[in-house]
């Protein structure tokens, strides 16, 4: 095969920092359809803030040329002359919790108009098993005109990306890998494993690859449900869940989880993917999803607990001024795709209190766009009759809550983050 260059198709969470590390060795062109995404880009700025600014504008280069180097394109010209295209677009839920392969089939569609003989296609989106044979291959066949591996041949390296973490960046996470042949499986390997310092694990198939992805994320999913559960329980019997996680945490091997809002683009949504497909063989899982129901049902918890303390400390809950810290999934990330504190928001208003969302860390324009909810990204100039903390950001650290409240107030903790003196009840 000729010189390699990688084409990135979608350029998200997954996409961009996965780019500028191939970057750092091939040249690369990142694609998105999203121009705005890509003039940001080109300018050195990565909203979704996984790859710093520096970083960024250090791996740029401003042609599509044969060196290394990330050049960023929103013109389907530019990737012509790739012959890897790495598939990283998002892979959502429905409404309904039914899986959405309209991105995943549109950049294939894509691919497929460019597509030559010999290139290679890798996936890394959410699927569940069999997805990238039964679904993607046949619509680069498609829109190619060419055979699948006769004329191109394909892969599947499932992202393990963890938005805000700027310890566990991709490079250090190890990296599956497969082939949709014994030679291509090694191709795709050893591409990864050139910049990938944790390694590579190649699995024997793509549809083991894809299980695997999935079931990472489900059995996460189904642990924290326990101890959701757990929480609920313990709250009955007037016990704290921390405390409890504490004590039985000094056994060797307990497993450290812990209660909470469970969204984003994998936990809360890889484990109705491998649900459906079981339900296609006529299997129907039961723990899968009850701990998917368990999760799902966390924001409305955490509004009637809310609505209880006020109801105990004789606050009006009609009309009352409540804070919630934090819109997105999870901590230090600006990511609101799939966040479950929405759910808290819309179950405190669906209670009559005017809801005030404090998170430094959220697009304004983002949240109102998915979710129609305002927010702030500075500390809001008034008192509140509750203060609910439902993600855990740096920045509420040394949050005077004092100032915050009313004379009369309560503080609800889903984190147990705040300091246990502050606060008047933690999930």
């Amino acid at each position: 095969m000729s010189k390699i260059k990688i084409a990135v198709i979608g350029l998200g969470y997954v996409g961009l920092p996965l780019a500028r590390l191939f970057a750092t060795k091939y040249p690369v062109v990142g694609f998105d359809i999203n121009e705005k995404r890509v003039q940001e880009l080109r300018c050195g700025r990565d909203t979704t803030l996984e790859v710093a600014d520096d970083v960024l504008k250090a791996a740029l280069k401003e042609s599509n040329s044969l060196e290394n180097g990330l050049f960023c394109s929103s013109d389907l010209e530019d990737i012509l002359c790739c012959n890897y295209y790495i598939v990283t677009v998002p892979t959502p839920v429905d409404k309904n919790n039914r899986p959405v392969l309209t991105p995943l089939i549109k950049a294939s569609e894509t691919v497929g108009k460019v597509l030559k003989k010999g290139d290679i296609v890798v996936y890394e989106s959410t699927v569940y098993p069999g997805a990238t044979e039964e679904d993607c291959i046949p619509v680069l066949e498609k829109n190619s005109g060419l055979v699948f591996n006769s004329d191109f041949f394909a892969g599947y390296s499932p992202e393990r990306i963890n938005p805000g973490d700027k310890k566990h960046t991709v490079e250090k996470i190890l990296k599956i890998t497969s082939g949709s042949t014994k030679e291509i499986g090694k191709k795709i390997d050893d591409l990864y494993n050139s910049v990938i310092i944790a390694g590579t694990h190649l699995a024997p198939s793509i549809k083991v690859a894809e299980a695997a992805k999935v079931i990472e994320n489900s059995q996460r999913d189904i642990n924290i449900a326990f101890v959701n559960e757990l929480a609920k329980i313990f709250n009955l019997m007037d016990i704290k869940t921390n405390d409890v996680l504490e004590a039985a945490g000094t056994k060797w091997n307990f497993l450290p989880f812990k209660p909470g809002l469970v969204g984003g683009h994998c936990i809360g949504v890889d484990p109705y993917y491998l649900a459906q497909k079981a339900q296609e063989f006529g299997y129907h899982p039961e723990i899968i999803l009850a701990g998917r129901r368990v999760n799902d049902g966390m924001g409305k918890y955490v509004a009637a607990e809310v609505a209880k303390l006020m109801i105990k400390q004789s606050i009006e809950v009609k009309d009352a001024a409540v804070l919630v810290l934090g819109i997105t999934f999870k901590e230090n990330c600006p990511d609101v795709r799939n966040t479950k504190a929405v759910d808290v928001v819309n179950e405190l208003v669906d209670f009559g209190t005017n809801v005030t969302v404090f998170d430094p860390c959220a697009n304004p324009e983002e949240l109102k766009r998915e979710y129609g909810l305002d927010s702030q990204k500075t500390i809001p100039a008034q008192k509140f009759d509750a203060i609910v903390l439902a993600v855990s950001h740096k920045e509420f650290e040394n949050l005077d809550l004092i100032k915050l409240k009313k004379e009369k107030a309560v503080v609800y903790d889903v984190k147990s983050f705040l300091p246990s003196q502050l606060i008047d009840k933690a999930l």
